[in-house]
């Protein structure tokens, strides 16, 4: 019989109640019309100081839809004095001092995206727009705001701690690859100088700071706090550190030796136990690497003090304290210059993102250690309702008069039902914000704020043009068991097949649906957000209602890809799976009276989309009567799976090693092109591109007329007439190229800062990203209307 220990499961993890922290002595102010932003709108709350300043990189709307408003109502209801500075002229220091010097800290944020995807195209080609600025003006904040606003707020105010946080820093919270630059940059919290990073979504963690702070604890005390990073000089005493710094271990390993541990002679002997015999639940859904967590019996005793250090290959053998275990993954040094240990860190990342049951994660920055702590508890239901129950004006700061701010016009009329998605598609970024836990809000909340809508919005006509989230349809939906979760590592609960732990009843929706409709004053509720259509598959009655009374001629839904090599590498369903949802929607659009059609979204260049693939995609399209308005060409966002294979040519997806396969990776960006032109091979201007690259690949068959063929076959015209001598041309400007942002980059760097620090930063990627989506529309599209 075995003497191993039995496996015994932890405890579910829980955290202080959102509303139970201790108020501020400055809660007697109340809250304010609107954070200010002015020393005049100080003098008029009877505020000397403020508490905490917010520095913003969007305009500020006081709405719930926007990160700084949320972060900024939270603390004021907790008793502080919260001043805002928005999009701040980072050229000097001065934009940084018009509220004085706050008492407790600088909270930085590059606002709802991130400052390089909002700025640039993922061909690199700058935007001219900016949706979350006045009159959608670009260039209103910098690129890599985060950093730069940060040694801004250094610059202003030395003495005063600087919180970063928002998707920029969230993204950036360890070294990651800097698609601008196509180089591996270094965390975020190290470039920019600041006391610490809060990543995800921070409410619980920003509470806990600003409350720590306020009692008169220093910042570099704040070290253990789930939802941050911050940077260590050292390892403490005491605690165990899991050594994944490489990939292809020895076979036969022994202990790692602790460089810091003197033993006397005559120690006992090491103990070699094998596995328990009893069911021993898996952790990883990869079939058995370093992620299967087996309980095994302790070794010989270690003194309370010494860190232990622990091979990866060996920590099976070892039953360990999560509360004082460190995960080591490469260091920036290392994957800056190894590929492979890139994707293995990637990986390692991911899987210690549930809250549950993830560990602490250190890297090494130089003589620094970067210390990602495990990610926070979810909020509850009634959290999230005190949340979004804020009192929030719901409309833009009054400074701006009658400039309109897009983005604002997008979503005053639509209500966020939800945060988090467990779909995991690998090229997302959303998962990696705001985790994989599905947290809803209640009906009651929800009607409610359907209901501030009617009553406050200026210009409401009747229509809530959506209840949603970063899914449409996960509202309230997670697994049936607490400790399945708790013990659970999978990268997603619905690829590839849909969890059978996990809880597909979409009928809390559908009553909200109906619930939402029969309030008075509102004659129309849409549907926006993205359909997970395999989920909703598990449930048709949510898809009847669905068409029946949410589609307004269109339904956007993203299959991304036809072909099952790419769609792996996505962590998307088969094509079959859209074929299948096709059918319910057209039967209760039929049975509605109602001629509807469906969207979807594809992506281009894709890591694993082969030219071959793009072209059978282009002949789905063909068959299926689609013309896309839009195409998204791959962009590699700061930390998603996908990015980790655009870099490595690896897939993290399963296990890291330098003999495993190689990910094919359409980087040139030629090829990037003619992958985006094969989604509008309709389009006439895409023809010169595409017959030039299908003669080059040897497939002239694809030119000329019938099904089998893309695009016709060249029309030589007439040579036209020289012009008239001193006729000039248009002058066509170049699109931003990697040395062109570089060149920007220094330009602001060198604008911003002194020579020393500079603003020679890692860029960043975001979450909620505005790379360009691929829109389709049925060729029937002119005989009806939307």
């Amino acid at each position: 019989m075995s003497n191993a220990k039995q496996y015994t499961p932890d405890p579910i993890k829980t955290a202080q109640h959102l509303c139970s922290y201790p108020k501020y002595w400055a809660e007697c102010y109340g809250s304010a019309p609107f954070l200010p932003m002015s020393r005049k709108e100080m003098d008029d709350l009877g505020w000397d100081s403020c508490d905490i300043i917010i520095v913003n990189g969007d305009a500020y709307v006081d709405h719930p839809s926007f990160g700084g408003a949320v972060i900024g109502r939270l603390l004021e209801f907790q008793g502080f004095r919260v001043g805002m500075i928005a999009q701040p002229n980072w050229q000097s220091a001065d934009a940084f001092k018009v509220l004085g010097k706050p008492n407790l800290f600088f909270g930085v944020s590059a606002g709802n995206m991130d400052s390089m995807i909002n700025r640039y195209t993922a061909d690199l080609k700058m935007r001219n727009d900016d949706a979350y600025t006045p009159n959608n003006e670009g260039g209103k904040r910098p690129d890599r705001a985060v950093t730069v606003y940060a040694q801004r707020c250094r610059e202003a105010y030395k003495d005063v701690p600087i919180v970063i946080g928002g998707i920029e820093a969230s993204l950036r919270r360890i070294a990651q690859y800097d698609y601008w630059s196509d180089e591996v940059r270094r965390s975020t919290l190290v470039d920019s100088g600041a006391d610490i990073l809060l990543y995800g979504n921070a409410e619980r963690a920003i509470i806990t700071v600003a409350t720590e702070l306020a009692n008169g604890k220093k910042i570099e005390d704040l070290h253990d706090i789930r939802g941050t990073t911050v940077v260590k000089k050292a390892v403490p005493e005491g605690w165990t550190v899991i050594d994944s710094s490489r990939v292809d271990w020895a076979k036969n390993i022994d202990i790692i030796a602790n460089p810091y541990e003197v033993k006397e002679m005559g120690s006992s002997e090491c103990k070699t136990n094998a596995n328990s015999g009893g069911d021993i639940p898996a952790l990883a859904a990869d079939g058995g690497d370093f992620y299967t967590d087996v309980a095994m019996q302790e070794p010989d005793d270690v003194p309370e003090e010494a860190i232990r250090i622990i091979p990866m290959p060996m920590h099976r053998q070892h039953q360990l304290d999560k509360d004082t275990t460190v995960i080591r993954i490469p260091s920036f040094e290392k994957v800056r210059g190894d590929r492979v240990l890139y994707s293995h860190a990637s990986r390692v990342l991911h899987l210690e993102s549930n809250p549950q049951n993830a560990r602490t994660i250190v890297q090494k920055h130089g003589n620094r250690e970067v210390w990602v702590n495990p990610p926070p508890i979810p909020l509850e239901t009634d959290e999230m309702d005190s949340v979004f129950g804020l009192p929030f004006a719901r409309v833009p700061h009054p400074s701006y008069g009658d400039a309109t701010i897009p983005a604002y016009e997008m979503i005053k009329t639509s209500v966020n039902i939800m945060r988090g998605c467990f779909g995991g598609c690998s090229f997302c970024s959303i998962t990696e914000h705001e985790g994989r836990v599905i947290q809803s809000r209640s009906e009651e909340s929800i009607l409610n704020e359907i209901e501030q809508i009617r009553d406050k919005t200026p210009g409401f006509t009747g229509t809530i043009s959506d209840l949603g989230g970063p899914t449409a349809n996960m509202y309230m939906l997670n697994c049936k068991s607490p400790q399945i979760h708790a013990n659970c590592r999978r990268l997603s609960c619905v690829f590839p097949t849909i969890c059978k732990n996990l809880v597909t009843d979409h009928s809390p929706t559908t009553q909200l649906y109906r619930k939402a409709r029969a309030i008075p004053g509102v004659k129309k509720v849409a549907i926006a957000s993205g359909l997970r259509y395999d989920l909703a598959l598990e449930d048709p009655e949510y898809v009847k209602e669905l068409v029946t009374h949410h589609v307004g001629g269109y339904l956007k839904i993203a299959p991304e890809h036809t072909e099952e090599g790419p769609l792996n590498k996505m962590m998307k369903p088969s094509i079959r799976t859209f074929d299948d949802f096709k059918i319910l929607f057209d039967k209760y659009s039929k049975a509605a009276g109602k001629k509807q059609y469906l969207i979807p979204y594809f992506i281009a260049a894709h890591p694993g989309s082969e030219d071959e693939d793009m072209i059978n995609l282009a002949f789905w399209v063909k068959k299926n009567k689609y013309r896309l308005d839009q195409v998204q060409t791959f962009y590699p966002s700061p930390m998603s799976l996908a990015t980790a294979m655009y870099y490595s040519e690896k897939d993290p997806l399963s296990k890291v090693s330098y003999k495993s396969g190689k990910v094919h990776t359409p980087r040139n960006l030629k090829q990037r092109r003619f992958q985006k032109a094969l989604l509008r091979f309709h389009d006439e201007k895409t023809w010169p591109l595409l017959r030039a690259s299908f003669k080059e690949m040897g497939r002239e068959d694809l030119i000329g007329s019938g099904e089998h063929a893309l695009v016709p076959e060249e029309v030589l015209q007439r040579s036209r007439p020289r012009r008239a001598a001193g006729h000039k041309g248009v002058a066509h400007k170049a699109g931003s190229s990697r040395a062109n942002i570089k060149k920007n980059t220094a330009y602001r760097g060198k604008a911003a800062g002194p020579k020393a620090g500079g603003f020679k930063t890692s860029p960043t990627k975001a979450s909620t990203t505005k790379a360009s989506t691929t829109k389709a529309r049925p060729t029937q599209r002119s005989k009806h209307k939307k």
